[in-house]
């Protein structure tokens, strides 16, 4: 049966009009992007076959191309939807203050560092009033790690004129626990911003679930 000769309340577009995205399931949600299904096959059910394709939504939307059975165009406006999510955390950020919502600012890192099969130190800039000036990721590594140089991370707080800095890197394996050379390096880099008066916030530890603050663990 053809999703449009199902009943209106079930319908995606109409379910979603009615009751808010929220309401919709993972696959739900793709068949609003998928737009319609193949022969014998709704856009619900092509949904539902790429989640277990992929093992899950977040494979299927970090995978680095297509998955068999998602055409160029659906696999576009899935790219541009997230880059939109991104940005609007981005935007939900500047509008806030980094420090009173270190919630956003995890929000936000996770968003720009979950997907790398790598590690990636990212920075977040921040004037004296803790507003975002820029986001920049300043290293990147094997999945074993990422080479981080003090004098690197010094000069790019300088060239933004930053008062302060949150830092975030993600671990691949998913495991948001920091290591012995997390904080060791965290040490070196807020040694080393002090010189210069810029105030080390947080590090953040990015993996699967809610990304770990060194702050909160009292290593700061």
């Amino acid at each position: 049966m053809s999703i449009r000769d199902w009943p209106d309340g079930e319908r995606p577009r109409e379910k979603l009009l009615a009751h808010g995205a929220g309401a919709l399931s993972d696959a739900e949600l793709l068949a609003v992007f998928l737009g319609s299904g193949r022969r014998g096959q709704s856009a619900v059910d092509l949904g539902r076959q790429l989640l277990t394709n992929a093992g899950g939504l977040k494979p299927l939307l970090d995978a680095p191309h297509a998955l068999p059975g998602l055409g160029a165009v659906a696999w576009c406006r899935l790219g541009a939807a997230l880059e939109v999510g991104r940005r609007y955390l981005d935007a939900e950020l500047r509008l806030g203050e980094a420090l009173t919502d270190p919630l956003a600012s995890a929000r936000y890192l996770k968003s720009r560092l979950a997907g790398y099969p790598y590690e990636v130190f990212g920075c977040l800039f921040l004037d004296n009033r803790h507003r975002v000036i820029a986001f920049e990721e300043l290293f990147r590594g094997s999945i074993d790690g990422a080479s981080v140089h003090p004098r690197e991370v010094v000069r790019r707080c300088l060239v933004h004129n930053a008062a302060a800095t949150i830092f975030a890197h993600n671990h691949p394996s998913g495991v948001a626990e920091p290591s012995a050379a997390d904080r060791a390096i965290t040490q070196r880099l807020r040694e080393a911003l002090e010189l210069v008066d810029v105030r080390l916030l947080d590090h953040f530890v990015i993996g699967h679930g809610t990304p770990t603050s060194l702050a909160q663990r009292g290593w700061l």
